[in-house]
């Protein structure tokens, strides 16, 4: 598999642009006009920065209006592609994208069109050329690929090709099947793009919401299905269009593209096994079996806060490692783990953040299998010396460096409590309150990191991923969207902020980063937890009363019912197939969530309604800015 990306995809000068996208790992680069043209060099400079970073330059693009004008226009078309032409030899490629006519002033029709594209081929064959067709998606006279095809097919010369792109295609929902039928040594290059599913106007989508194939909601595997058909074998090239994108990390966004092409094709081989594609063998995505534990990282005071509230919650000091400061609290099937060394990667985590849940860990089918695929998917493998009495447990880096270690019932990795924790004599007692499992974790992070983590999880793990939902915070949106297994014993919510003013946005300001902020605990019975919790000295989130008069109307509840919720703080909702209750804690540190959930029947969801409500609760406990830290 050959690969390359557009320069326009990412940010940064063409010097940067070349760095990242060689350092990702990709063969080749397209050389948007408009990157060019703001170069302060000539032609064989950007050529010669190309090569030194190990990148071919594979399409210099785009050139606009071309087929079917009148005079003087037409003769006026081709004076600009041999100019075009000039600049391609001093780069040093032989393919150049030509788009679809949106000229007011273009003719149309198929024969006229082809008539022009074999002279066009005829002056590109003189200088060892080749000119490839696309059809945009908002053309004047070609807007489907099956014309542009035609058109080609028709000028019948062998430097004319097809230019593929995804987004034209799947943007105007053509029928895929007929990409089956074409040569494959017809297709000169195939671009790629996916996009979130909007109704909107086609360029406007096209030029701002393009993303990385996996990313959106377009059919991209069907479409690369359908063009692996044909045999191609050529670059398959991402122009990506997106305004975060074109804001952020040059480098991040192009390990994305390349990773996002990896599981493209991996998904591909997998739907068409009799396709000949040379892709990087690697396991099948992986299942996850639910969370196994989550490990913060503190210094010695806030362990004992932390010690003291989750024993107010129910938990009970299970074990103590045997060779480090590390001490493990259980409820139920959740094992919640204090870190509190002076070295080592949880020690330099919390110089960085502070206290924070700076790791977890997943239960899998397979340890190994999941971090070989991680690796060839580009993910970051951690590594960390192994102590005496230590397992040496699989991870990788994830979510603003924080990790994710992997442990399966095939090793000893299912054992690691027995194995490095010394039992806690006291284990069996505790006031536990009835909570069973960990229902499910949220990552905060900045919104323009979003589309990179939710391709980075349901391209290593066997996941699918919810619509995006916007939570409404008081001071602003923050967008949430819910990668969740396939028996939902795993479920993650991402939620992206974009104002530092939310409570999304002051946890990522107050701990530099992004990161786990926030952690659901199952209860078969939130009524009975919410009374031991009460027993223990718990005082929940007070929510205003005014909920609750809604709520109650809202659904028509039972006024004994909507009383009971009211007097024990606990949020509701409901849809189709069942009911969810919410209980919280007040923060804990610089916004730090712990809430308690119960589902009954088939319900789905996470109370996104309700979270308006909770967060008022929760940025009326927050520290003022300014005021110190007690």
């Amino acid at each position: 598999m050959k690969t390359s990306i557009a320069t326009v995809s990412i940010a940064g000068d063409l010097a940067e642009k070349f760095a990242a996208i060689s350092a990702a790992g990709f063969d080749g680069v397209e050389i948007f006009e408009n990157d060019f043209l703001a170069f302060d060099g000539s032609p064989r400079d950007v050529g010669r920065m190309a090569g030194d970073t190990g990148l071919t330059i594979t399409l210099f693009q785009p050139f606009r209006d071309f087929e079917g004008l009148p005079e003087p226009q037409r003769n006026r078309a081709f004076d600009r592609a041999e100019r075009k032409f000039d600049v391609m030899q001093e780069l040093g490629t032989d393919l150049m994208l030509v788009c679809s006519s949106v000229s007011p002033v273009s003719l149309g029709g198929i024969d006229r069109a082809a008539m022009d594209f074999h002279e066009l081929g005829e002056r590109a064959a003189k200088r060892g050329l080749r000119v490839g067709y696309e059809a945009l998606a908002w053309g004047r006279h070609v807007n489907d690929h099956r014309d542009a095809w035609e058109i080609v097919r028709r000028t019948d010369h062998p430097n004319v090709g097809l230019v593929l792109d995804s987004f034209h295609t799947l943007a105007r929902r053509i029928e895929l099947g007929s990409i089956r039928s074409i040569p494959a040594d017809k297709i000169f290059i195939v671009q790629l793009a996916d996009a979130p599913l909007i109704e909107m106007d086609l360029l406007y989508w096209s030029r701002h919401l393009r993303n990385m194939p996996g990313e959106g909601d377009l059919p991209v595997r069907q479409f690369m299905q359908a063009v692996a058909a044909t045999g191609y074998d050529g670059y398959l090239s991402l122009e990506i269009f997106n305004d975060q994108f074109r804001g952020g990390s040059a480098k991040a966004i192009s390990v994305d593209g390349r990773r996002s092409l990896v599981w493209l094709m991996d998904q591909v081989r997998r739907e068409e096994p009799a396709l000949e594609m040379a892709i990087p063998p690697m396991p099948d995505r992986i299942g996850v079996g639910g969370v196994e534990f989550i490990e913060f990282a503190a210094d010695r005071q806030d362990a004992g806060q932390l010690g003291s509230l989750l024993r107010m919650l129910g938990f009970v000091e299970a074990g103590r490692h045997v060779s480090k400061e590390v001490t493990l609290y259980r409820q139920g099937e959740i094992n919640i783990v204090i870190n509190t060394e002076r070295q080592g990667f949880a020690h330099s985590s919390f110089v960085v953040h502070g206290t924070s849940a700076y790791a977890m860990g997943l239960k899998v089918e397979d340890a190994a299998a999941t971090v070989a695929r991680a690796e060839a998917l580009g993910a970051e493998i951690f590594h960390q010396r192994v102590g005496p009495g230590e397992l040496s447990i699989p991870a990788i880096r994830g979510v603003g460096g924080g990790l994710i270690y992997f442990l399966d019932a095939k090793t000893d990795l299912a054992k690691v409590w027995d194995i490095e924790f010394t039992p806690v004599t006291s284990a069996s007692s505790g006031n536990g309150v009835g909570l069973t499992r960990i229902d499910h974790v949220g990552q905060t992070m900045a919104q323009e990191e979003m589309p990179s983590w939710l391709l980075f999880y349901v391209s290593i793990f066997r996941t699918t991923k919810t619509p995006m939902v916007d939570i409404v915070d008081p001071a602003g949106l923050v967008r949430s969207q819910v990668i969740e297994g396939l028996d939902k014993r795993f479920r993650l919510t991402l939620n992206g902020a974009e104002s530092h003013r939310t409570l999304a946005g002051h946890f990522i300001a107050e701990t530099f980063g992004s990161g786990v902020q926030h952690l659901a605990l199952a209860t078969d019975d939130i009524l009975a937890t919410a009374a031991k919790l009460q027993a223990n000295g718990f005082e929940p989130l007070q929510i205003s009363m005014n909920y609750y008069d809604d709520v109650e109307a809202r659904f028509g509840l039972n006024p004994e019912v909507a009383d009971r919720l009211r007097s024990a703080n606990i949020l509701y909702d409901r849809d189709d197939n069942g009911e969810f209750f919410q209980l919280y804690a007040p923060t804990f540190g610089e916004g730090f969530i712990i809430e308690f959930v119960e589902r009954r029947g088939a319900y789905a969801g996470y109370g996104a309604p309700n979270a308006p409500f909770r967060i008022a609760a929760q940025k009326r406990l927050m520290r003022p800015k300014g005021m110190p830290k007690v």
